[in-house]
């Protein structure tokens, strides 16, 4: 007798392995059997026409206080995410000393995008070690979650005020390593930092991380090697990665003999900058360490409110009433002056950002909602600027502004798309990137496995499915060392999704008011994900979440393994 027996769906196991048509067990929270199962169960789902897959895994999130306050990781979990990482990019919420909690709650605020309210409504920040956090979560999860110390967190907990203009003593250096050390031996997955340009605190004075040594990132990453299953994440910079930045990620992975990856791939940037960027993995192959960049498998979309009044010539008509935005629109002279703003910002303006093609409306009573621009224009049979003027002035409508990131030059053709998907078959490429958790009123990429697999894998055919699961499951596993976990097999946790493979998508961003202090953030609904179940038990159901949570909290050496630079060579 097992638990659970997913009937009759089509399984693709997440090696990359052609897939099969087969049953699925679960018993106690693991995967028992994959075949013909004629054993009785408790319960069957009958998958027939659909897709069983492992369970997504995002390995960039910021869920670090969402998850305080809500324990489904929405909207990840409806789009079958089963397990997140947290702590990137150097920030952590733990370890905490005793007067820290108001710096890091309002650098959070700024650097990463999460409303100050939130961050205070969603419970007391009494925690002080890392273990202490992590045990917030032991309650019970919807997903699985782990999370990594994060440098700046650390610096600001030794350094205090001065964390963000000195140097570091040795003393200082030498208490940031047992911190560090603390935390992994608490439970962190391993240790973040970030050089990343225009990352201010609070304050608006550069974060702690930016005025490190190369030194000091390198011993506190050579604190990995005393801690099993740990790893590290990085962002360099934003653009161009400057040499000497290079060779400290090389360093950094030496130092922990755990690979490094770093983020975000080509974001914003054209091919020549993503192509400069990748030369950072060959030289640290070179030197024996491991380097992956990690990219964002989508076209960025920011919500902009600010963007038409922005435009020359726009802010006066922006700010009358609809009546007057509609007489306007159509009053020769004013509609010449607008046109001529829009062309001016069209020429002058640095790559994608002068393509209003690509922009998409963002607003759910349109009902040209989720529909880029350029796309209404070819319907319309006009350009792209009548559509502005047209359609998004008079209801003065909030648009997406569409960034392609990798190719955009090429935006959202056949051929960029194929740009992208190329580069994201790259060895020295991970998927990932979506910042769920951050930056919630300006976008939305928790959505990504559901965006890959509807418009990547059934609308342009692109990706096989077995390829497109591969890289959002085992992939992202191994890189990790996360224990049994990322695909289909005897033994593994059964962190499963069923979706339709004819249906399967997301759907368009949409604005919801449900955080702590009544902030707003963006979130995405998925269609054609009929069941995701973590360690056997559902968590959604047609795209919607229950109130059970099976989920646990991943710790470093019990939930994953060690993986060395050596393991990575073989």
């Amino acid at each position: 007798m097992v638990d659970l027996v997913i009937r009759g769906g089509r399984v693709v196991d997440g090696t990359g392995d052609p897939s099969r048509v087969a049953d699925v067990a679960v018993r106690d929270g693991r995967v028992v059997a994959v075949g013909d199962v004629t054993d009785g169960a408790g319960r069957v789902i009958d998958a027939t026409g659909r897709v069983v897959c492992p369970g997504f895994i995002d390995i960039h999130t910021h869920y670090d206080a969402q998850l305080l306050w809500d324990q489904t990781a929405s909207p990840s979990s409806q789009h079958g995410v089963t397990t997140v990482i947290g702590g990137n990019c150097g920030f952590s919420i733990a370890p905490l000393g005793p007067d820290d909690a108001d710096y890091i709650q309002a650098m959070m605020a700024v650097v990463e995008g999460m409303p100050r309210a939130a961050l205070e409504g969603g419970g007391p920040w009494t925690w002080g070690s890392f273990a202490d956090y992590l045990g917030r979560f032991d309650r019970g999860l919807a997903v699985n979650a782990g999370f990594l110390v994060g440098h700046s967190t650390v610096r600001r907990v030794v350094m205090g005020e001065a964390a963000t203009s000195d140097r570091a003593t040795p003393d200082q250096l030498e208490a940031m390593a047992r911190l560090v050390g603390e935390s992994l031996a608490g439970g962190a997955l391993g240790f973040s930092s970030s050089l990343g340009e225009g990352h201010l605190d609070g304050d608006h004075r550069p974060v702690p991380s930016s005025c490190a040594s190369h030194d000091e990132f390198v011993a506190l990453a050579g604190v990995l090697r005393d801690h099993p299953g740990t790893t590290l994440e990085f962002i360099p910079s934003i653009g161009p990665i400057p040499e000497d930045r290079i060779e400290l990620m090389a360093d950094m992975s030496l130092a922990a003999d755990r690979p490094l990856n770093w983020n975000l791939l080509g974001s914003l940037s054209s091919e020549e900058i993503w192509e400069g960027q990748l030369r950072a993995s060959d030289m640290a192959a070179a030197r024996g360490a491991h380097v992956v960049a990690l990219a964002l498998p989508d076209m960025m979309r920011m919500r902009s409110n600010t963007l038409l009044p922005g435009l020359p010539g726009w802010r006066a008509v922006m700010d009358l009433d609809a009546a007057g935005r509609r007489a306007a629109a159509v009053d020769p002279v004013t509609r010449a002056r607008l046109r001529a703003g829009a062309e001016q910002v069209a020429e002058r303006a640095i790559g994608v950002l002068a393509d209003f093609s690509l922009m998409e409306v963002a607003d759910p009573d349109s009902p040209w909602e989720g529909r880029a621009l350029g796309a209404i224009a070819g319907e319309r049979g006009t350009d792209v600027i009548d559509v502005l003027i047209d359609v998004v002035l008079p209801d003065a409508l909030t648009l997406y502004v569409v960034l392609p990131s990798l190719t955009p030059s090429l935006g959202g053709s056949d051929e960029g798309w194929a740009a992208r998907v190329a580069v994201w078959k790259d060895p020295r490429v991970l998927l990932g990137g979506s910042d769920a958790g951050a930056h919630v009123d300006l976008m939305c990429h928790a959505n990504y496995p559901t965006r890959v697999l509807g418009e990547v894998v059934r609308r342009r055919g692109l990706l096989t499915v077995e390829e497109a699961v591969a890289m959002m499951t085992d992939r992202p596993a191994r890189h990790y060392g996360l224990r049994g976990r990322g695909r289909i097999e005897l033994g593994y946790h059964a962190d499963l999704v069923v979706f339709d493979p004819a249906t399967v998508d997301s759907g368009p961003s949409r604005l919801v008011a449900d955080m702590p202090g009544g902030g707003g953030r963006l979130v995405a609904d998925s269609a054609g994900v009929t069941h995701v179940l973590v360690a056997g038990t559902e968590v959604v159901t047609d795209g919607v979440v229950n109130g059970d949570r099976p989920g646990r909290v991943l710790r470093s050496g019990t939930d994953t393994e060690t993986v060395t630079l050596a393991d990575v060579r073989r």
